[in-house]
């Protein structure tokens, strides 16, 4: 039997506690980024008023309701990619980062998304991707194209390996930009 004294149970519920939660600290977490659609995009000022107009201000305007004023409402877009695509990114290196990998660091870290849109073409993230630890690595990512909460697109991303202490910026494509896009996330699956 232990002996009660209010030292040894206090010390023993101490060791029990930080036994429980030593593996839990000693979990690795995973690097993840959620970004809004830049105002860097194409936009049109109007000669008569002098307006600006962005993907992000048409239609927020007050005026006359017309046909031609509801022809697209981003919203209501109910179109999607089925599936998710696989794509092999291509990576510039940027320069080295110090080794900090470790319990409280991720292997590999995303750093700097920006979501864009090339006119006339496709939607595409531009990250930095930190190789924090001393060994060579090839990361999964998994990014999502989403329009008011719903999903246009789900992409699986293969990148090159990475050497120990490795900076690299990338770039990741999603759908055309004939399907509207209003946010995107992007994390990493592995290592």
């Amino acid at each position: 039997m232990y002996a009660s004294s209010g030292f040894g149970t206090k010390a023993m519920i101490l060791g029990l506690a930080l036994a429980i939660s030593l593996p839990a600290a000693a979990q690795v977490t995973r690097s993840s980024v959620d970004m809004a659609a830049s105002s860097g995009g194409p936009e049109f000022r109007d000669p008569k008023t002098g307006q600006i107009w962005t993907p992000n201000n048409v239609g927020l305007v007050s005026g006359p309701n017309t046909p031609a004023d509801r022809a697209f409402d981003p919203l209501a877009q109910a179109a999607r990619v089925d599936g998710v695509v696989v794509q092999r990114a291509r990576i510039t290196p940027l320069g080295t980062i110090p080794i900090t990998a470790g319990p409280t660091v991720p292997i590999v870290n995303i750093d700097g998304a920006s979501l864009g849109a090339v006119p006339e073409k496709r939607w595409q993230i531009v990250l930095y991707l930190n190789n924090n630890s001393a060994r060579t690595v090839a990361p999964l990512l998994h990014c999502s194209f989403t329009n008011a909460g719903k999903p246009v697109e789900q992409t699986r991303v293969l990148v090159p390996a990475l050497g120990a202490g490795v900076r690299v910026g990338l770039a990741v494509h999603g759908p055309a930009t004939s399907l509207f896009v209003d946010r995107a996330t992007c994390r990493v699956e592995s290592p």
